[in-house]
């Protein structure tokens, strides 16, 4: 896809945000095909590193992401994914995969 830079694996960072509440939701990694599925069909479609295959978000948890918006950033080098979302994002069950706070504490 032209103007967008693969990392040496093939891969981008594709970051999801709620439409409605702008929290950011989850990172996980787009190739080629999977930001072309993502924009042809409307539904969030990633690569999985660890399964190496295709996935859309919901496919088996029922949590699918509805794409609103797909924008790639100055450098080229990460996606936002702007969705509506049903249900959990993450795969924990939580609504965002952000839900651990790192503290000065966590540094020493």
């Amino acid at each position: 896809m032209r103007n967008v830079r693969y990392n040496s694996d093939g891969l981008v960072p594709a970051i999801s945000q709620d439409e409605d509440t702008r929290e950011v939701l989850m990172l996980a990694w787009m190739d080629e095909e999977a930001l072309r599925r993502t924009l042809t069909t409307g539904k969030a479609t990633y690569w999985s590193r660890s399964r190496q295959e295709y996935w859309v978000k919901g496919e088996t948890s029922g949590n699918h992401q509805a794409v609103v918006d797909v924008a790639l950033d100055c450098d080229g080098d990460t996606i936002l994914v702007t969705v509506r979302q049903t249900g959990a994002a993450c795969h924990t069950g939580n609504r965002t995969c952000f839900f651990s706070p790192l503290t000065a504490e966590d540094a020493q």
